[in-house]
């Protein structure tokens, strides 16, 4: 057999020789198994096809990071341009008393303005309010202050409360107890104390219970929660006594971080100053007992509750039901939220998070996919992951036409779309 390599010369036969013959502008390429030899033109065709398709890509995806840029910029421009309509048509609205006096629709539009962050917007519908003659009563100026405080923007409440007195408007302990609550709201929860402290002796306003309760909640909010139980033996030094928003605060404060015994503690205080407590007291007690894996404590809890006439409401069963999730008690849980059904309650968010993720790890698919539906129907804002996993569990137990179905209908609500998808790795091996 004749030697590939003859007359090539070649060094090693492991290695490449190429020979550049000037006459057809060819070049000779060899390798151990065979010898291949190309036009120089074809190479060069082949070596432009590769390097077009390489630039041609990244041009595509630049164009398409441009297009996508470009269109949120639009959409940003076009939501903005709403939005100034809408301003306009309320500072127009707002020349009517009978608008004025609609608390709701302020709420609402500045509620709207925040969460696009426009806060100029919202500092010139609330600014254009002063020139009417409402602003000099203290209930209209709380309103600007509570506002302003809901929007984040508290430096704008505490100018409207440091101009009252040239709007000819008064300041009591209610418009101070609003500015606190604006402070709290606005999360600047450090400069609550400062402002208790501070200012009713510069503007001659006596604190009141409120005031003591709005702190309590400020330190209670900041994690300090030492801090707010010593505000409670301040505000009775200073000849006041608690009621049962003061000793709620700190129940909440204490159970749901995890300090049990001493808000065991707080609820016995409460009882012994003969403050009865309600549903908000039971629900923090119940949501305390659960956190420290005393299930069955919260259980009888629910009984002593109807014994007392006090209805559990959906934050009640809600923590029972995360409490035997968490136990990996399903069963339970779906009782509970029988439960919930049963007694005209309905669920919330919180009900299908923590139902959703342990029904799928448990292979109840049916009720999973019927909370999805619901979740869905009723366009409850949460975490999209939710319903993905379930879809992500359907598509892997080959249960592929309903994960379909609920891809659909996810991505077909027109408010709040939840951008679910068809996990394409697992679809493919099912197929």
């Amino acid at each position: 057999m004749t030697s590939p390599n003859r007359g090539l010369n070649l060094p090693h036969p492991q290695m490449y020789s190429i020979s550049c013959l000037k006459a057809n502008r060819s070049i000779q390429v060899w390798n151990v198994k065979t010898l291949v030899v190309k036009p120089f033109s074809t190479t060069m065709s082949s070596l432009h096809r590769r390097l077009h398709g390489i630039f041609n890509s990244t041009s595509v995806r630049a164009t398409t990071q441009t297009n996508t840029v470009k269109a949120s910029a639009r959409s940003a421009r076009s939501q903005e341009g709403r939005l100034e309509k809408v301003v306009e048509k309320f500072k127009k609205s707002s020349a009517s008393h009978r608008f004025r006096a609609s608390h709701g629709i302020y709420e609402s539009t500045v509620r709207r303005l925040a969460s696009a962050k426009q806060f100029s917007m919202i500092e010139e519908i609330l600014e254009a309010q002063k020139k009417y003659p409402d602003i000099s009563s203290e209930g209209f100026a709380i309103r600007l202050i509570a506002l302003y405080g809901k929007a984040g923007m508290f430096d704008h409440a505490h100018k409207v409360f440091e101009e009252m007195p040239e709007l000819n408007c008064p300041r009591t302990s209610k418009s101070f107890n609003a500015l606190l609550a604006a402070c709290v709201n606005a999360k600047k929860f450090d400069k609550v104390e400062e402002l208790f402290r501070g200012l009713p002796q510069k503007v001659s306003i006596e604190v009141d219970l409120v005031s003591y309760n709005t702190v309590i909640n400020a330190f209670c909010e900041m994690g300090s929660l030492d801090t707010g139980l010593l505000m409670l033996d301040e505000l009775e030094k200073n000849g006041l006594e608690p009621d049962s928003v003061t000793f709620n605060t700190l129940l909440n404060g204490f159970y749901n971080n995890g300090r049990f015994s001493e808000g065991e503690k707080i609820w016995c205080m409460m009882e012994s100053k003969n403050v009865i407590p309600d549903i908000r007291s039971y629900n923090s007690r119940l949501r305390g007992m659960v956190h420290d894996s005393r299930i069955s404590e919260a259980v009888n809890l629910i009984d002593e509750m109807q014994s007392k006439a006090i209805n559990p409401d959906v934050m009640s069963y809600n923590a029972l039901i995360k409490g035997f999730c968490n136990d990996g008690k399903l069963e339970e849980a779906k009782w509970w939220y029988r439960e919930l059904r049963k007694n005209g309650c309905s669920p919330d968010w919180v009900t299908y998070v923590a139902l959703i993720p342990r029904l799928c790890e448990e292979g109840d698919f049916d009720m999973a996919i019927e909370l999805c539906v619901e979740v869905i129907n009723h366009q409850f804002i949460i975490d999209t992951a939710v319903i993905q996993r379930a879809v992500d569990v359907l598509v892997k137990k080959a249960k592929i036409e309903e994960a379909k179905e609920l891809v659909e209908l996810g991505n077909s609500r027109k408010h709040f779309q939840y951008r679910l998808k068809l996990p394409l790795d697992k679809l493919s091996l099912k197929l």
